[in-house]
């Protein structure tokens, strides 16, 4: 049996996580507040629960069996042909959104989940930007590698995806990890200077 490729394997707190979100009918992104958007599933304008069921259905495929834009795109197309959704934006873009928007939401739970699992062993999370980002927040290009403690409050509200198409990611780190960082990548906020 050959082994598996990188990235091959399923992510289970990720697909656990997806599979648990509520279909939610909403005629805008807007239409949901806030956190409500971690547990429910959500296409606007999609209006219509067997419609909804569909769309989750396919994007489920996509996170449990690794299926590219392209193939979600074909989906896209039988589902919005069978159900005769009209839908606002071009065929390109609202795949996209609605492809990345939830692999990237699911996917950054699913660490948020693993990293809570191991914080005893790594208790520090680096904040990272990613550089796939066209049009970059200087916010998030001050945050990149910022290390504060798993438990430190800030992460309630910054950690990614922190606001509308961000690609940004979180990794964990041990003491020993830190070792190797100068004083100006570590952030006041954190107690750990007294041990390294």
């Amino acid at each position: 049996m050959a082994a598996p490729e990188f990235g091959s394997l399923p992510f289970t707190e990720q697909i656990e996580h997806f599979r648990d979100k509520v279909p939610l009918e909403a005629q805008a992104w807007t239409d949901i507040w806030e956190g409500e958007h971690a547990r429910a599933f959500v296409v606007a304008g999609a209006m219509k629960a067997d419609l909804l069921t569909d769309f989750k259905t396919a994007i489920d495929k996509a996170i449990s069996e690794g299926t590219t834009l392209e193939e979600f795109r074909k989906d896209f197309d039988q589902l919005v042909e069978r159900h005769g959704w009209s839908y606002n934006g071009g065929r390109g873009w609202r795949t996209r959104v609605i492809y990345e928007t939830n692999l990237r939401t699911t996917y950054q739970t699913g660490r948020f989940k693993q990293m809570q699992d191991i914080k005893w062993l790594r208790p520090y999370w680096e904040y990272r930007h990613s550089d796939l980002v066209q049009d970059p927040r200087e916010e998030h290009e001050r945050w990149d590698g910022m290390v504060l403690s798993a438990d430190d409050p800030w992460w309630k509200t910054h950690y990614p995806p922190n606001g509308w198409g961000c690609q940004c990611t979180v990794f964990a780190l041990s003491k020993r990890d830190l070792e190797g960082k100068t004083l100006a990548q570590l952030t006041d906020r954190l107690p750990i200077f007294d041990g390294i």
